[in-house]
């Protein structure tokens, strides 16, 4: 009977351990699942200002961010170049800084995982 006593008890804990799990999993495949188009190489050259602006500006843009093959730095600008209008030719990373930009910046610090 000992033994029987002892399953029941590990029992919420193996439940709650399981769900746990199952939660995380769900969040991390939201996530991914919203990955942005990449930047096409007619708009390189905004991209790249963005990457070497927002290395300059930031620590820890070229950190791995949780897509793969993508530091920080480019996961950031790739969702800034997605997230502004077509149209737009400015510098993403001064724009985002900016109180029009705000939001921006909070969509993409999360898209990158940089000071979340």
């Amino acid at each position: 009977m000992i033994g029987s006593s002892t399953a029941k008890s590990c029992l919420p804990f193996v439940r709650n351990l399981f769900f746990g799990c199952l939660a995380i999993s769900a969040t991390i495949s939201a996530v991914k699942a919203q990955e942005y188009n990449r930047v096409p190489s007619s708009d390189n050259a905004q991209y790249s200002e963005c990457i070497k602006y927002i290395n300059a500006e930031y620590e820890g843009g070229s950190l791995m961010s949780p897509y793969r093959g993508q530091t920080k730095a480019a996961a950031w600008c790739t969702c800034a170049w997605n997230e502004t209008p077509e149209d737009f030719k400015g510098n993403l990373g001064k724009y985002a800084e900016t109180k029009k930009g705000k939001a921006l910046m909070k969509t993409c610090d999360q898209y990158a995982n940089w000071g979340v």
